[in-house]
């Protein structure tokens, strides 16, 4: 399965700068957005599914495993190299590009943390 989709943010994406996606970043937003709806285990169920987007490009990507078989969460390791900015000296991916961001793909719509909880809300 190819891990790129055509998709288009549900609106447009935040321009503040984000820090480099890490495994350590993807913790904390998952505690940041615990309860709210704008974490995988929470909006599962109403057909969002993990995803990344490069701000750079417009292309989303579903989150994998390393083997491409889709993931039921953010994972850093089933991302292409073209988003990958380090690896471990294991070759496990360790930082992806600063122009990457986690958020979630619904109905071919990319949609940020925050828009997933707001879609919740309503």
């Amino acid at each position: 399965m190819n891990p790129m989709l055509a998709a288009r943010p549900a609106s447009t994406p935040s321009t503040r700068p984000e820090p480099a996606l890490t495994a350590l970043t993807l913790r904390r937003q998952n505690q940041v957005f615990r309860g709210t709806g704008g974490v995988s285990a929470e909006n599962r169920t109403l057909g969002f599914v993990p995803a990344f987007l490069d701000t750079q490009t417009g292309v989303v990507y579903r989150a994998c495993f390393a083997d491409g078989r889709p993931a039921p969460m953010h994972l850093l390791d089933g991302l292409p190299p073209t988003v990958v900015a380090s690896r471990d000296p294991t070759g496990r991916v360790t930082t992806l590009k600063s122009s990457v961001q986690a958020g979630f793909l619904r109905a071919e719509r990319f949609y940020t943390r925050e828009q997933a909880a707001a879609a919740l809300r309503h």
